[in-house]
């Protein structure tokens, strides 16, 4: 008579607990009466990474733009990147903790008097720049082959993967020099060479954009293919909806967190793209600057005046981690299919047991 009488109490002890929400009802309760747009944002404040990565990304944008101005607004620092000042403190850098100081170079000067932090905030204007033109024309194109070739499928399919497949062989620093050279000459009266000489990192953005959207539209082809299949396409169709809705207000929706993850991926990328190009010289030249451009500049100066090469490549990291963390939240917060561990509710559950 024992065990029937201990499995009555087990029965009485789990009638008491509180109901457990099924998996993926507790993120339906906790959305009621939300939109979209307040669904998407709730969940990207609320992720840690996503935040840091927004407010570095941020402060590096404002820091870079406001100093040394960008085009004709002026900036609040006091030297430019191709001003030349006596040495102070034989270049190294003023700036300490204790007591906190910036003083006259903060990060320093190179070997002729050039102020670093100048050089570092306009090779940072220039690297942004550059990293959001090419998100820019390599999502956009990796959007429109990608769901055009996945969703028709047949001819269309085949002409665009063709095309997709040369524009991958085609070697982006030989075509880099290329246009680099073209660029470079100035007196040959063309008008790709005037509009270079003036706006080589505009020109180099556009160019590089379309190179490198390749990936992206090879891993949206393949979202569509799965998802042009899904009821609520065939449900779209059945209800007379025309293929350009069904590919851009229903399937690409459900795709867009492929989309968002692979865009910042790229724009970071392109940040190591940019840099390694001006560091072989076919990138952004002198008598502007960018960081990829002071690094290579300053390869030679590592062991006797590091600063000059830690600060460029320190900005670089902090630009290419908070874009990556700024994508990794936005994925969360677009796609329905993420959900994130939650310690502190689970604690609540198991403390309520």
């Amino acid at each position: 008579m024992s065990q029937p009488t201990q499995q009555n109490e087990l029965l009485a002890e789990r009638e008491a607990l509180p109901p457990t929400p099924a998996a993926g009802v507790e993120d339906v309760i906790e959305a009621k009466g939300l939109s979209q747009g307040q669904i998407v944002r709730k969940r990207f404040f609320g992720h840690t990474g996503a935040l840091v990565g927004l407010v570095a990304f941020f402060a590096i944008l404002l820091l870079a733009f406001t100093s040394v101005g960008w085009g004709p607004i002026p900036g609040w620092w006091r030297y430019s990147h191709v001003d030349v000042t006596p040495l102070v403190n034989d270049g190294a850098p003023t700036m300490s903790l204790a007591p906190l100081q910036f003083g006259e170079h903060p990060f320093g000067q190179d070997r002729i008097g050039r102020d670093l932090f100048a050089m570092t905030m306009r090779g940072a204007q220039q690297s942004i720049t550059v990293m959001l033109i090419i998100g820019l024309i390599a999502g956009l194109i990796g959007v429109v082959v990608g769901s055009l070739a996945g969703y028709f499928r047949g001819w269309v399919e085949a002409v665009l993967m063709r095309l997709t497949d040369v524009v991958i062989i085609i070697p982006a620093l030989l075509l880099a020099a290329v246009m680099s050279q073209l660029a470079g000459r100035r007196d040959s009266g063309s008008w790709f060479a005037s509009f270079a000489a003036d706006n080589g990192v505009v020109v180099l953005g556009v160019f590089l954009g379309f190179v490198v959207w390749v990936g992206l539209a090879r891993l949206v082809r393949g979202e569509f293919l799965t998802l042009r299949e899904r009821e609520f396409v065939d449900a779209a169709r059945i209800s007379g909806a025309s293929n350009l809705r069904i590919i851009f207000k229903h399937i690409l929706p459900n795709a867009v967190g492929v989309v968002i993850v692979n865009v910042t991926l790229t724009m970071s990328a392109a940040i190591l793209l940019e840099t390694a190009l001006s560091y072989l010289g076919v990138g952004v030249k002198a008598p502007d600057t960018s960081l990829g451009l002071l690094i290579s500049q300053n390869q030679e100066a590592f062991s006797t005046r590091p600063w000059l090469f830690w600060w460029p490549g320190l900005f670089i990291v902090l630009i290419c981690l908070s874009i990556n963390f700024i994508g990794d939240g936005l994925r969360d917060a677009f796609d329905p299919r993420q959900k994130k561990f939650n310690a502190k509710k689970a604690k609540a559950r198991v403390s309520r047991r």
